[in-house]
C-alpha cells in the first residue's frame, strides 16, 4: 500500500503537522502543483486563452476549473505536452487516478519536460503504484538538475518504498551532498531507518534534523514516535517537551498526546499541571477537562473525577461516553444505584446504545439482578454479535438462575461469532457438565486448551471432572498440576490437586495439599468435605468426623453428606447442637429474603 506523502515544499518548509503516531512507511512524494513556466507552443488565439484561464484556475487553487480550461486548449493544440503534463498532475490531485495516468503516458516519455514536470509526473506514478514509470523520471530529472537535492529525496523514498533499504539511503545522502544542512534529508534517513526498523539509526537521523532546523516539527513528532516503538515512554515524553518548549508553546495536538504518554507512564501529576495550563488559557476546553477527569480516575480519586465528569455533562448532557465512564467511577465507588442511573440514562438518550446495554447489563449480573441483567446482556449480544463479554455473561446469568439450556445456548451464540475465544468454549462447558453431558464437556475443555493452553480454569476443571468421576486419574493428576503451577494460591485448584491425589491413593500427598488448600480458602464446605474423606481413608477417624461436621456447619443444606456422616457410623450429625444452629441460621436467613 502506498501512502501519499504531503508535498514535497511543505515539507521542507517543515509546515506540516503530523499526528504523533510511529512514523509511515516513506514513499515518493507529490509536489503540490506548479504553475505551467511555458505556455502552450500554438498561435492559435482560442489555446493561449484558455491556457490562461487555466493558468488563473491554477493560482487560485480551483483544480476542476483549471482542468476544465487546459482541456479545452488541449483540444485547439493537441501536441502540447505541458497541458498533457499539467492535467496528469490536476486529475491527479482532483482523484482521478486513471485520468492522471493516462495523461501521464501520453507525456512521460516526451523530451523537453522540465525537471519540476518530471519530478511531479514521478511523484505521481509512485503514488499510483508504478514505481517503474517513477523510478525513470526521477532520473531524468535528477540529470537535468543534479543540484536539486529534492529529486534525490524522492527518488529515495520510492527505493524504500520498494525496500532497497541501502539504495535509498546511497540516495538520499546524494541530496544531502547537494545540500548538506538539509534538514529534510536527514529526516528521510529516520524515515528510511523506520521502515527497515533500525530504530537507532532512525534515532540519530531524527536527531540531525532537529539540530540542523531546530523549528523542524515532523522531525520531533517522528523521532517521538520512534521512542514510543521502543517502549521508551520517558524519552518520548522529554522529546515533546523540547517541542513544546522551543518550537511551538501552543499545539494542541501536541500537548494531548505528551498528556496520553504521561498517563500511561503514570505521571499524573505532571499530566495534571499539563491540563492545568491549558484550562488556564481556555478555561472552556471540554477536551482537557474530560482528560483531566480521566487522570482522576486512573489516580483513583473518583470524587474529583466524578466532579469533573459530571461538570462536563452540564454543557454536553449528550455525551454517552462521559456519562458511560462516570457509571464505571461509580462501580468504582461502590454506588451501584448511581451507575445504574447513569446507564440507564444513556439508553433514554440512544436505546441502541451497544456499551450502554453491556455495562449495565454486567452491573445488573454483579449486583444479582439476573432477570433484567439477561434483557440488557441479550439487546447487547444482538447489537454486538462479535463482543464476546456480552454473551459470556449472558450465559452466566442465566446459569446463576438454574436455566441451564439457555445458557448454553448464550455461549454457543457467542462461539457462532468468535469461534476462537477460549473463554466462550470454556463456559459452554461448564454448562454442558449441568446437563449432564460429560462428552461435551471434555470437548469444550479440550477446544479451550487448543486455542489457549494455559487456561487455568479449564485445566482445573477438566482435572477435577476426571477426579470426580475416577477416570483418566493420571491425566486429571497432570492438569491439577499444571493449573496449580499457572495459580499456586488458588486454593480450588489445589483442592482439585488434592482430590486426584486422593483418587489415586496418594494418601499423604492428598492430605498435604488439602491441608494447604484449608490454608488458602479458609472455611469451604466442599474443601472440608474433602478433607474429611482424606481423614477417613487414613483411618484417621475423630479428625475425619470433625471435618465433616464442620463442612456440615457450613452447609447444613448437603442432606447427601447428612446420609453419608450416618452411614460411616459417626452418629446423627442432626442431632448435634452446631449443626442445630446452623440449620436454624439457615432458615432464619432465607425468613428475612423479601419475596419479590
Amino acid at each position: 500500500m502506498v501512502v501519499l506523502l504531503a508535498t514535497m515544499s511543505c515539507v521542507t518548509a517543515a509546515c506540516q503537522t503530523t499526528s504523533p503516531a510511529r512514523p509511515a512507511p516513506p514513499v515518493a512524494p507529490v509536489a503540490s502543483p506548479i504553475v505551467p513556466r511555458i505556455a502552450p507552443s500554438s498561435s492559435d488565439s482560442r489555446a493561449s486563452y484558455h491556457f490562461l484561464l487555466g493558468y488563473q484556475a491554477e493560482l487560485e487553487q480551483e483544480t476542476e476549473q483549471a482542468i476544465k480550461e487546459y482541456q479545452l486548449a488541449l483540444q485547439t493544440d493537441p501536441s502540447s505536452n505541458y497541458l498533457k503534463a499539467r492535467l496528469a498532475i490536476l486529475n491527479f490531485t482532483a482523484g482521478d487516478v486513471p485520468a492522471a495516468v493516462r495523461f501521464a503516458d501520453d507525456v512521460a516519455e516526451a523530451p523537453g519536460l522540465d525537471a519540476q514536470v518530471l519530478g511531479q509526473l514521478g511523484g505521481m506514478y509512485a503514488a499510483a503504484g508504478k514505481p517503474d514509470k517513477a523510478l525513470r523520471l526521477f532520473n531524468r530529472a535528477i540529470e537535468q538538475e543534479p543540484q536539486r537535492s529534492e529529486h534525490f529525496f524522492a527518488k529515495g523514498l520510492l527505493l524504500a518504498n520498494q525496500k532497497q533499504y541501502a539504495e535509498a539511503e546511497n540516495t538520499i545522502h546524494s541530496g544531502i551532498k547537494v545540500s548538506p544542512d538539509s534538514a529534510v534529508g536527514y529526516y528521510y534517513l529516520g524515515r528510511i531507518g523506520v521502515e527497515a526498523r533500525d530504530f537507532d539509526k532512525a534515532t540519530t537521523h531524527f536527531e540531525q534534523a532537529v539540530t540542523l532546523n531546530p523549528a523542524f516539527e515532523p522531525a520531533y513528532v517522528a523521532l517521538g514516535s520512534v521512542y514510543e516503538a521502543k517502549q521508551d515512554r520517558d524519552k518520548a515524553i522529554d522529546i515533546y517537551r523540547r517541542y513544546l518548549q522551543g518550537v511551538n508553546p501552543k499545539n494542541r495536538e501536541i500537548r494531548h498526546h505528551l498528556i496520553r504518554l504521561q498517563v500511561s507512564a503514570k505521571q499524573y501529576d505532571e499530566a495534571l499541571r499539563e491540563l492545568q495550563e491549558i484550562l488556564a488559557e481556555d478555561p472552556a476546553d471540554l477536551d482537557a477537562q474530560l482528560r483531566m477527569g480521566l487522570v482522576y480516575g486512573e489516580q483513583k480519586n473518583y470524587p474529583k473525577a466524578i466532579q469533573q465528569l459530571t461538570q462536563i455533562l452540564t454543557v454536553r448532557p449528550s455525551e454517552l461516553k462521559v456519562r458511560d465512564y462516570l457509571g464505571y467511577l461509580y462501580e468504582e465507588t461502590k454506588d451501584y444505584p448511581n451507575a445504574i442511573a447513569a446507564y440507564r440514562h444513556n439508553l433514554t438518550l440512544e436505546p441502541s446504545y451497544f456499551e450502554g446495554h453491556l455495562h449495565l447489563g454486567v452491573l445488573l449480573y454483579r449486583t444479582k439482578q439476573y432477570a433484567e441483567a439477561i434483557q440488557h446482556l441479550q439487546e447487547a449480544s444482538r447489537l454486538n454479535p462479535k463482543q464476546p463479554e456480552a454473551h459470556i455473561v449472558l450465559g452466566l446469568s442465566h446459569f446463576q438462575v438454574e436455566e441451564y439450556e439457555p445458557s448454553l445456548q448464550a455461549f454457543l451464540e457467542g462461539i457462532r461469532h468468535n469461534p476462537d475465544n477460549a473463554d466462550l468454549h470454556f463456559n459452554a462447558g461448564t454448562a454442558y457438565d449441568k446437563l449432564n453431558r460429560f462428552e461435551d464437556v471434555v470437548k469444550s475443555m479440550e477446544t479451550t486448551l487448543a486455542l489457549d493452553p494455559h487456561h487455568a480454569d479449564a485445566l482445573n476443571y477438566l482435572g477435577y471432572s476426571y477426579a470426580e468421576r475416577g477416570v483418566k486419574i493420571e491425566e486429571a493428576i497432570s492438569l491439577t498440576k499444571q493449573a496449580v503451577a499457572l495459580r499456586p494460591t488458588n486454593g480450588y485448584y489445589v483442592d482439585s490437586l488434592a482430590w486426584a491425589f486422593f483418587k489415586k491413593g496418594l494418601l499423604n500427598e492428598a492430605l498435604s495439599e488439602m491441608k494447604r488448600a484449608v490454608a488458602l480458602v479458609g472455611d469451604d464446605p466442599v474443601i472440608y468435605e474433602h478433607l474429611g474423606e482424606i481423614y477417613l481413608k487414613q483411618q484417621h477417624l475423630s479428625d475425619g468426623r470433625e471435618a465433616l461436621l464442620h463442612s456440615l456447619e457450613l452447609d447444613p443444606s448437603n442432606d447427601k453428606l447428612m446420609q453419608r456422616f450416618r452411614d460411616l457410623g459417626l452418629g446423627d450429625p442432626s442431632k448435634e447442637e452446631r449443626i442445630r444452629q446452623a440449620i436454624r441460621r439457615v432458615t432464619e436467613r432465607k425468613a428475612a429474603v423479601p419475596t419479590p
